[in-house]
């Protein structure tokens, strides 16, 4: 199915790994061209030249809790390409945390991430997205915005108040065409997950200790997602071929969700 994307830029922030790299990939593939970045420009650079299309890749340094390192993004990204026809927010991580664990620093930094991270790009994007006749934005959330896990108190709370945001800025931006979607993960094979494996001192392999942490998680289909996976969904909701779907919440977590 040919998603009319091709010759069409796309943001992808947070690209040089996991769900990011593989979103920036899988828009390459259709044609796209896109605008990324990342804290360290080395490693961007390194994962993005290695993809097929890779000329038709922007890549820049740029901490997206910082409004004037996104409005630099956008600007140097535009001047390069035009304009842009859609948004990925993808940078982010989860904090390991108790509510009695997590210092009011850890609140302040965790909130901080998930919404500048937010507000900072849609901010810088939209006079460019107002350009478009395809404009959509989506979101990277979890499922631990309506199923919150005490380990991770912290990041449940921001991903609810993201999820919330979404929903909000669907609304606000649907009478100017621009859709507004979230795209919520359960578990999924990335380097967070590959690090707390290593850490962790099992003499599994990592095929039999992610499957019983997706067995103790209650993941119907007992494995972990793979970034790919979570992409071709991101890249759907992007595509002209959603044009009638804003405001809705995409689980892409093989089954872990508990509430209806």
């Amino acid at each position: 199915m040919d998603l009319h994307l091709n010759g069409r830029t796309y943001v992808v922030t947070g690209g040089s790994s996991g769900v990011g790299l593989a979103t920036v990939g899988l828009l390459l593939s259709e044609g796209a061209r896109v605008i990324t970045c990342a804290r360290d420009l080395s490693r961007l650079r390194s994962a993005v030249e290695a993809l097929p299309g890779a000329e038709r890749v922007h890549a820049q340094s740029c901490d997206v809790r910082d409004p004037a390192a996104v409005a630099s993004l956008i600007a140097s990204g535009t001047e390069r390409f035009g304009g842009i026809d859609g948004l990925v927010n993808n940078a982010g991580r989860s904090r390991m945390a108790t509510r009695a664990e997590a210092t009011l620093d850890d609140w302040h930094d965790e909130l901080d991430l998930k919404f500048a991270s937010v507000l900072n790009t849609v901010d810088a994007a939209l006079p460019w997205l107002r350009r478009s006749d395809t404009a959509a934005i989506v979101n990277i959330n979890a499922v631990l915005a309506r199923q919150p896990e005490i380990r991770l108190v912290t990041t449940s709370a921001a991903r609810a108040g993201l999820l919330n945001l979404t929903k909000s800025l669907s609304l606000e931006l649907a009478p100017e065409n621009i859709r507004v979607n979230t795209v919520s993960l359960g578990l999924v094979d990335t380097g967070q997950w590959r690090r707390r494996y290593e850490e962790s001192g099992t003499a599994q392999s990592f095929a039999e200790w992610e499957a019983q942490i997706a067995a103790d998680r209650g993941v119907g289909l007992g494995r972990f997602g793979r970034a790919d996976e979570v992409a071709a969904m991101v890249v759907t909701l992007l595509s002209p071929r959603s044009s009638y779907v804003t405001g809705a919440d995409l689980d892409v977590c093989g089954g872990v969700a508990r509430y209806v």
